[in-house]
């Protein structure tokens, strides 16, 4: 499980960008500048940290000095709608990556992915049955055949979250809001779809699943 930090002032982009990362799997913890994160109660070790530049109080760059003092180890990749050389350079000495505003949420994952692989942040492997899911390069793969199965983000965030779950059983409300970040609508057959597409892609025989069990009249579970 990778728990990443996210300051972000502009409440529009840090609920998309939050959305896209918790649909692929990750832990996000947003706050809206340092001082709502000192003052937080949800305490916690992060694997990556997201900054935003141009923030209230202090900046991304005071805070990322802050950071690697405190976790030396802690990859930091900066946000900015600055895209001059300098601010880059200057991004640069302090973090580990610097993206400017606007970007696409793959380009985000993808420079996160390379950080988490650079600083060797994880390097679990889960064994479900006859697949595999690796955390260290977010890949699926099938033991029998040694083939990689290819999840779309959506398919990946489901199974992460089940990953993280493990032996629990996750109520459709549960995975819903976890993986789309939004409220549940009863009666909403999203999840259902995506699950019958993932097993699919996973189980061996998709009409009797033996990776995602349906537990009737609540939701779904992943065993160990």
């Amino acid at each position: 499980m990778i728990d990443i930090l996210y300051i972000e002032d502009e409440v529009e982009i840090a609920n998309w960008l939050k959305k896209a990362l918790v649909q692929e799997g990750f832990v996000v913890h947003a706050y809206s500048s340092s001082e709502a994160y000192e003052e937080s109660e949800d305490k916690f070790t992060p694997d990556v940290a997201i900054l935003d530049i141009m923030l209230p109080g202090l900046d991304g760059f005071s805070i990322a000095r802050k950071l690697k003092r405190e976790y030396e180890d802690l990859p930091i990749l900066m946000l900015s709608a600055r895209s001059m050389l300098d601010d880059k350079l200057e991004g640069l000495s302090i973090a580990d990556d610097y993206v400017t505003k606007p970007f696409q949420v793959e380009e985000i994952i993808a420079r996160i992915q390379v950080l988490l692989r650079h600083f060797n942040k994880t390097n679990e492997t889960i064994r479900l049955k006859h697949i595999e899911v690796r955390t260290k390069d977010f890949t699926v793969h099938d033991t029998e055949t040694g083939e990689e199965i290819i999840l779309t983000q959506t398919q990946y965030g489901i199974l992460r979250y089940f990953v993280t779950h493990l032996n629990q059983i996750l109520t459709k409300e549960q995975l819903y809001e976890a993986v789309w970040q939004e409220p549940y609508m009863d009666g909403d057959k999203t999840l259902m779809v995506h699950i019958r597409y993932l097993r699919e892609k996973i189980e061996k025989d998709p009409s009797q699943p033996q990776i995602i069990e349906t537990v009737r009249g609540i939701g779904y579970r992943v065993r160990a």
